[in-house]
């Protein structure tokens, strides 16, 4: 399936349109809230680093759109310093990305993608080139180039996909794997998709299922300690997810949750596929993985209400690692891996 950035943008479901995740606006960065999904369909306007940066924590934008929200961050940063000397604008631009990167501990896709950028500026600002159209521009290519790797990473998805399966995932696994489901659906399989609530934030209720259901598909929202008895009932046959961060020696890093549905499927014989651009080549092993650990306070509300005791303790890790020998499949826009053989095919 050849499509164009355009046709796979069509494909989607308005939350992860290309326009509504971010982009660069009259000198601003304007950010899809997705912290206020589905009951308001509304953008936050940002025209400095530190906005952008507490959008990224606060959860206004997640998975993704952190990475497209803080490459346009360095379109407007470059805009907004363009009359300043070349060392002090070049610096300005490092801290930026400084601050940026460290909204994403676990992520490290941001950091990656904000390097790559970096790289522009740099050479922009040696060649004596205008910054903010050269740096814009190659942002709007590389996210083509990611659409259509989006789209390729579907088709190995969807060729997963059997008639009638039932598909677990959690948290929100975006742009491929709704992808796989609207190639799935569009070759005529009828299919299912079962999505944990994904506590506190409530992304697989509030992101996931009204996606699925605006791609005609069926969808069922179960709470996050229910998937190992969806399981039981045989409704589902495959598990699906994105991932925050992929090791080099086949460790997956998604959302909490994760691992604990991963173990539930293996017990019950389902494979587990994972939607990923490949691994992080700097994260060798599970030791070089770090958890990033919000707010314990997080954990004792739900969506900005209270469900315990405020002076009662908690814990609230963003994240969790699944190991290799839990993974069926690494699905990107090379093929389906093994997560053994990903350390040969990238290193």
């Amino acid at each position: 399936m050849n499509l164009t950035p355009s046709e796979i943008n069509e494909m989607l479901p308005f939350l992860l349109r290309r326009e509504n995740v971010a982009r660069y606006e009259d000198g601003a960065v304007v950010i899809g809230n997705r912290s206020k999904y589905p009951f308001e369909r509304s953008f936050v306007r940002c025209t400095d680093v530190e906005c952008v940066a507490k959008a990224i924590e606060d959860m206004v934008t997640q998975g993704g759109g952190p990475s497209n929200a803080a490459l346009y961050t360095l379109v407007m940063v470059a805009c907004q310093t363009e009359k300043q000397p070349k060392p002090l604008r070049r610096s300005i631009m490092e801290a930026a990305s400084k601050r940026l990167i460290k909204t994403r501990p676990t992520n490290t896709a941001l950091a990656r993608r904000l390097d790559l950028a970096m790289q522009v500026v740099y050479r922009t600002l040696e060649e004596g080139g205008d910054v903010e159209p050269t740096l814009l521009a190659w942002i709007e290519n590389f996210r083509d180039k990611t659409a259509r790797d989006y789209a390729i990473a579907g088709e190995f998805g969807a060729s997963l996909i059997e008639d009638g399966d039932g598909i677990l995932t959690m948290c929100f696994a975006e742009t491929s794997f709704l992808l796989a489901l609207a190639m799935a659906q569009k070759s005529g399989k009828r299919i299912q998709v079962f999505t944990p609530e994904t506590r506190p934030y409530l992304q697989g209720a509030r992101l996931t299922a009204p996606s699925v259901h605006e791609l005609g598909i069926p969808v069922n929202i179960i709470g996050d300690n229910m998937p190992a008895y969806v399981l039981s009932q045989g409704k589902v046959q495959k598990y699906f997810t994105a991932a925050d961060l992929v090791t080099l020696d086949g460790h997956v890093v998604n959302k909490v949750g994760t691992f604990q549905n991963a173990i539930a499927a293996s017990y019950h014989r389902v494979p587990y596929f994972v939607f990923s651009w490949g691994p992080d080549k700097q994260k060798p092993d599970r030791a070089s993985i770090e958890i990033e650990e919000r707010d314990p306070g997080e954990m004792r509300s739900c969506r900005g209400q209270p469900t315990t005791d405020p002076n009662i303790g908690a814990y609230y890790p963003a994240f969790d690692i699944t190991p290799p020998h839990l993974v069926s499949g690494v699905i990107t826009q090379f093929g389906i891996l093994s997560p053994y053989d990903l350390a040969r095919f990238f290193g």
